[in-house]
């Protein structure tokens, strides 16, 4: 009989197609799962995404045995427990006699070099759970002077036909995001996302990630999907209740409602429980029924096959050298808001509270609250890398590095943004109800009343200006400062550096 090999599958590796188990034969080789310590604690990871990793891990293990695979599954408090991926390879593979170890690419270039290295033969297969390879992305990007989502998506669409009325958009136009911009407005109506209550298997690693991760974060309540039946469940009610209104109010914030019309589904997709297509093809269906507008179901699938596979081509393209990236030479710490410190900015607090109750925020709070603020106060965009992949359910390198680095703190130097994603205090009040009850008055330009976003925003500009005062996308604004009165200016500039010295002294902002 051959030897045995060892198949690895990863904690975001819960897909039952993974390319490791089809290479695989269920009478010969041992597929290898491992909760260790190592991994959970690479960076400071929220306890809920600890724990979300860990009960679907269990629970998909349970459906390997059912279907007929041989699993070593260490547990986190085992006590031969190694606490490290490559412990746990070594003395399964010592256990087994095994000298061969097949593997899908992982999503995180620190993992790809610790199973490189192992003495073992190492075959890595591509992650094909995406609908564009790393080979196919490269080559669509090969000789292109910019590298945008845009262009990227229209190929999608018509290489996925979602959407589409022959060769032309559905509705006449590829993007449709102009329509979703509304203010939310306060309902009584808004239908709660789905909640899964934590079985035995749940309750087990709730009581564990409690006794071994004091990590930034709320644990409890737990109601993520944990199993593939949950996470079908949970697309079936994002699609019924939710997607209608997605579209519109994608882009609002509300004080106390942290759910709005958003799927909460990236978490379950991005572990493998659900799988890209299957999401695109229920919105579509959804529209194609009447169900719901163009306009919905055109953002969601846009968010998916576009800014979801374009960053992932990114991160592949680019390698591991992207996560060093810092082309404005930033460089100062992470306020201590971040971690949950005081802070008088409404809506900073709402998106970090929100973040350590439930290790969720949507693209706009991630973007133009949390990440807009880091940009424009100059933070080192390692240490913004580092929080946004600890503090989010659905951060994992491959998919949270090209929308910190590239689209949030501009640090690739334009890869994934024409344009740094700044704004004044007026794009929150727009979008949110938050300036209301904050501290600062948006309205407010200069003095101690100003609301920071106003300051660090021109301080951002003027300091940052050889490079961007030519960019196309922000030329008006540059001349928009320039016909401000030189003392309006220079008050400006005074009430940016006072900001930022506050910062720096750890006092609150």
């Amino acid at each position: 009989m051959p030897k045995p090999r060892l198949i690895l599958v990863l904690g975001d590796q819960l897909s039952a197609d993974l390319s490791a188990l089809r290479a695989a034969d269920p009478a010969r080789d041992l597929v290898v799962m491992a909760e260790v310590t190592g991994e959970g604690t690479s960076v400071p990871h929220h306890p809920q995404k600890i724990a979300l990793i860990l009960s679907a891990m269990r629970h998909f293990a349970q459906d390997l045995r059912a279907a007929g695979w041989q699993v070593a599954y260490s547990r986190l408090d085992d006590p031969g427990n190694g606490q490290t991926l490559a412990a746990e390879l070594l003395r399964r593979a010592a256990e087994a006699g095994a000298e061969a170890l097949i593997c899908t690419h992982p999503g995180e270039w620190r993992v790809l070099a610790d199973l490189q290295a192992l003495p073992l033969a190492v075959t890595v297969l591509p992650d094909d759970r995406f609908l564009c390879s790393p080979g196919d992305f490269a080559a669509w990007a090969e000789g292109r002077k910019e590298l945008r989502m845009e262009w990227f998506y229209r190929d999608m669409r018509r290489k996925t036909g979602l959407l589409m009325e022959g060769d032309k958009p559905a509705g006449g136009q590829w993007n449709l995001d102009a329509e979703n911009r509304k203010r939310a407005e306060r309902s009584l109506l808004r239908r709660a996302p789905l909640r899964f209550a934590p079985d035995a298997v749940t309750e087990e690693v709730l009581t564990l990630v409690e006794a071994r991760f004091a990590h930034f974060g709320r644990l409890r309540p737990f109601g993520w999907p944990v199993t593939r039946a949950q996470a079908v469940q949970a697309l079936d009610d994002f699609v019924t209740h939710r997607l209608p209104s997605f579209g519109a109010e994608q882009d609002a914030m509300l004080e106390g409602e942290p759910w709005l019309s958003h799927s909460l589904l990236s978490a379950a997709l991005n572990i493998g429980l659900l799988r890209p297509l299957e999401l695109c093809r229920a919105a579509e269906d959804a529209w194609r029924a009447g169900r719901v507008p163009l306009n919905a179901a055109e953002g969601f699938i846009r968010q998916i096959i576009g800014w979801r596979e374009f960053v992932r081509g990114i991160w592949a393209l680019k390698g591991p050298a992207y996560l060093e990236a810092n082309a404005l030479g930033h460089g100062r710490a992470l306020p201590a808001a971040y971690w949950g410190g005081e802070t008088r900015m409404a809506c900073l607090r709402a998106a970090v509270g929100q973040t350590e109750a439930l290790a969720y925020a949507h693209h706009i709070q991630r973007l133009m609250v949390t990440g807009n603020f880091a940009l424009l106060a100059g933070v080192d965009p390692a240490a913004a890398h580092q929080w946004y992949l600890s503090v989010y359910i659905d951060a994992f390198e491959w998919v949270e590095a090209p929308n910190t680095l590239g689209m949030s703190q501009w640090a690739d130097g334009g890869v994934v943004g024409s344009k740094p994603y700044v704004s004044s205090g007026a794009y929150i009040d727009r979008m949110s109800d938050h300036c209301r009850g904050c501290g600062y008055k948006v309205a407010e330009k200069v003095g101690e009343a100003a609301c920071p976003f106003n300051l660090l925003y021109w301080h951002f500009l003027d300091r940052h200006r050889a490079r961007f005062a030519r960019n196309p996308r922000m030329a008006q604004m540059y001349r928009t400062w320039d016909r401000m009165p030189a003392d309006h200016r220079a008050r400006v500039m005074n009430g940016a550096e006072t900001v930022l010295a506050r910062l720096d002294r750890g006092d609150v902002v």
